[in-house]
């Protein structure tokens, strides 16, 4: 890939074609008020390709909508892949379920490639992984990205190996703690890859060296807990997440509009 022409890691809006409003599909629950089916446009989308309830999503029972993020794969497909297309195709959508898994390893392999223990190999990495996001549209079909997930996730292994050396946190990956208080566990240095923290009571928690990969944190309370030291935390889990002034977040990440409006915790 040319230089400066890396791929951007964060969703801008304007640049793209709703892709995102259009192509996938959705059953009404709590993330989504209704049904819509698969490239057929949310009846919220206007014309000019902006949502009409972008600034109430929550509130009309969209919460799936205001924390969904395409790490930039959105404006890859329209201006890039498809060369700043002005009409959404078919091929779009398909383009969009290559490149968005794509972009998600890239924003994660950004915090791996500071890390002193696989900093090379993940600067390595994202450099193979930014060439296929550079292929043609028709070529993006015979990426597989599960293969690509999978090397991205051993090198997540020896990133939280090395952070978490001598240190004996709880392993949950994968644990089922929807709901669960956790206020009065010791959570530094868990293993949180992929655990359902759906309304979880994280409140003062200090998550310092715990691993967040894929962890679900859809309402989850973070208000008040120490996040700046957890490991393979994404914007869009902060987003899901309902935290206060007192959290502290990643230098590289930036706390959630939302946040300001709810109460801090007691």
């Amino acid at each position: 890939m040319a230089a400066g022409s890396a791929p951007e890691r964060s969703a801008d809006c304007s640049r793209c074609l709703a892709l995102c409003c259009v192509g996938p599909s959705f059953a009404a629950s709590a993330d989504f008020a209704v049904d819509k089916p698969a490239h057929t446009p949310c009846r919220h989308l206007r014309p000019d390709d902006g949502c009409g309830i972008h600034d109430r999503l929550r509130a009309r029972g969209f919460p799936g909508c205001a924390v969904f993020d395409c790490f930039g794969a959105g404006q890859q497909v329209v201006q890039v892949t498809f060369g700043g297309a002005r009409r959404r195709t078919r091929e779009m959508f398909d383009a969009l379920e290559v490149l968005r898994p794509l972009h998600e390893v890239l924003a994660l392999l950004d915090e791996a490639v500071r890390s002193p223990a696989v900093g090379a190999e993940a600067a390595a990495l994202a450099a193979r992984v930014e060439d296929l996001v550079a292929l043609p549209a028709d070529a993006l079909t015979t990426v597989d990205v599960g293969a690509v997930r999978r090397e991205a996730g051993a090198l997540f292994d020896d990133l939280v190996a090395a952070a978490q050396a001598g240190r004996d946190g709880p392993d949950l990956r994968g644990a089922d703690l929807l709901g669960a208080d956790l206020r009065r566990r010791d959570l530094r240095s868990a293993r949180l890859r992929g655990a359902l923290l759906v309304g979880a009571d994280l409140r003062g928690l200090d998550l310092d060296g715990a691993e967040l990969l894929g962890a679900d944190l859809r309402g989850a309370d973070v208000r008040g807990a120490r996040l700046d030291g957890a490991l393979l935390l994404t914007a869009l889990q902060l987003e899901a997440a309902r935290g206060d002034a007192a959290t502290t977040v990643p230098g590289h990440l930036a706390r959630p509009g939302h946040w300001a409006a709810l109460p801090s915790a007691r």
